[in-house]
């Protein structure tokens, strides 16, 4: 049984959280908007980047996100050294398909994951999972290449049936898959304009959204939170067990 010291600590953990995909419209963008909301609804400090060609989760959350780029040398620098900083506050990353090999390489080559771990900030790599090989090898890719961090195989219930989830195997007991469940017809035009935040949806009437979207919507949200939240809890008690074995 964890004190409620640990528990306290364990919560409020720095985390860096890579939302990532090499392929685009696979619901990555939602996916880090929804992550960034959770840490905001939770009363965290959130810092977001956008590393996306066509800038969207700026757009989204303009007081929470900015642009990032990893295409030169003082683009990568500032960009790691902000997520390494030991500044109490939880990371997303947008990282579509334009700036996937180039954030990897980099990550690969300054040991980002290791250096992110001696600092106690916990690395985690949310993987949009998709049936094409390219998706497959990004994703063994990365389980080979980067051992350290939790890697998480996301299925966006949208895509349909996970028939090919085999391809994405878990890495451990903090690597369950996580499940994007299927927004309600109607919603997706809501939550579509810019700007938008779940954080915020209890003001959502002033777009005109009707009571039973409204609240169809926070029974969707509340799905996707407590699968953020296991997904938590799985990754606190993996680092604990790490943290008991090595002392």
């Amino acid at each position: 049984m964890l004190s409620a010291q640990s528990r306290h600590l364990m919560t409020l953990a720095t985390s860096i959280t890579v939302v990532c995909s090499p392929r685009p419209r696979v619901g990555r963008t939602l996916v880090a908007r929804l992550l960034t909301d959770f840490f905001l609804i939770n009363g965290r400090d959130v810092a977001a980047f956008d590393l996306n060609v066509e800038p969207e989760l700026t757009q989204f959350l303009p007081s929470h996100a900015k642009t990032a780029k990893v295409g030169d040398i003082k683009g990568q620098m500032a960009l790691f050294d902000r997520l390494i900083a030991e500044d109490a506050t939880s990371k997303v990353v947008d990282l579509g398909p334009g700036a996937f090999e180039a954030f990897f390489s980099v990550a690969r080559e300054i040991d980002f994951v290791g250096e992110a771990r001696r600092r106690s900030i916990v690395p985690v790599i949310l993987f949009m999972i998709a049936p094409d090989k390219s998706s497959a090898d990004a994703y063994a890719m990365l389980r080979r290449q980067l051992p350290g961090a939790t890697l998480v195989p996301v299925h966006n219930e949208a895509a349909g049936k996970a028939q090919h989830r085999d391809l994405f195997p878990a890495g451990g007991v903090a690597s369950v898959p996580f499940h994007l469940p299927v927004l309600a017809p109607g919603l997706k035009k809501y939550i579509d304009k810019k700007p938008f935040s779940f954080a915020e949806s209890s003001t959502s009437s002033m777009l005109g959204m009707p009571l039973d979207a409204q609240m169809e919507l926070q029974r969707w949200m509340r799905r996707v939170f407590v699968e953020f939240r296991e997904m938590e809890l799985r990754i606190m008690l993996a680092n604990l067990q790490s943290s008991l074995q090595n002392q």
